[in-house]
């Protein structure tokens, strides 16, 4: 795994990582055999390594899909950061009440959907599982191409919770942000209930550093909804097709996209403190 570049300036206290994922040794957690990859050790360890160079506190783990619903190997890791981590789980239709409370006690506050890799949960459960969390104060976190997004959004707008867009929105640069899926992100944010994460740039825009395609869809939505947006490294940046990318200079693509240092701490602390249920002064307790 390549070391990570420091950035030119490190997070401000509290700051969150909203989007990592965790691999464990697949003898203790297998395996999906619907997955779509097969991803090598990626351990918590090395994730912790990462963020001390970036100077962030925080961290939101989301559920990869080669894992399926088995959500053990995301839960452990949540639970060893404590008060300093969220988790996303998957879930679906037979996963039990008692489960979902499990994964709440262990600092889970949001679901995927992941409709891009294989294995995922499919739509036709989003309004049941939505039900399902409302009363946690959950979130539905969807990982989709902006024209499945854009076929979708009556149905995310009418849900109970909130929505988390993965990686912004997952625009095609060609197309830029008046392309009919992004635009209905712009809608969907206007309503109050969406959020949007900004991460994946190199997934946006594949041809290398400083991945200038995605550049137009950051900086549209920091100018639409700064208190709707957070960030995440997608460390350790799994199923990418092409040169890995570094997590430090991925850090300073954002310091690029936002100069303000209010919206900056909004997006790295404030923002990820309300969607993720942070309290106070987590970041720098046990």
């Amino acid at each position: 795994m390549e070391q990570t570049e420091p950035p030119r300036a490190k997070a401000p206290p509290n700051a969150c990582d909203c989007h990592a994922h965790v691999f464990g040794d697949a003898d203790r957690y297998p395996f999906s055999a619907a997955r779509g990859y097969t991803p090598p050790p990626a351990t918590l360890a090395q994730y912790r390594a990462m963020l001390d160079v970036l100077g962030i506190e925080r961290a939101v783990i989301v559920q990869p899909s080669v894992y399926g619903t088995d959500n053990a190997c995301t839960r452990e890791a949540v639970e060893e950061l404590g008060p300093k981590g969220r988790g996303v789980a998957v879930i679906d239709e037979q996963t039990s009440d008692a489960e979902i409370a499990k994964l709440h006690d262990a600092g889970f506050r949001g679901i995927r959907f992941n409709i891009v890799s294989k294995g995922g949960v499919p739509l036709a459960s989003l309004e049941t599982l939505a039900t399902r969390i409302a009363d946690l104060g959950w979130h539905i976190q969807v990982f989709a191409q902006g024209a499945a997004l854009a076929e979708a959004a009556d149905r995310l707008r009418r849900l109970p919770v909130d929505i988390v867009l993965d990686h912004l929105g997952n625009g095609d640069p060609a197309l830029g942000p008046e392309q009919p899926g992004f635009r209905a992100i712009l809608d969907l944010i206007a309503g109050g209930r969406c959020w949007v994460k900004l991460s994946g740039a190199y997934r946006v825009d594949r041809t290398g550093p400083p991945w200038a395609g995605a550049t137009p869809f950051a900086r549209t939505l920091i100018e639409a909804a700064p208190d709707r947006l957070v960030w995440g490294s997608d460390w350790p940046h799994p199923d990418v097709n092409g040169p890995m990318p570094n997590d430090g200079a991925l850090f300073d693509v954002l310091l690029d996209w936002v100069s303000d240092r209010q919206v900056l701490q909004g997006v790295l602390v404030d923002n990820p403190s309300r969607l993720y249920d942070f309290r106070p002064n987590s970041g720098t307790g046990s």
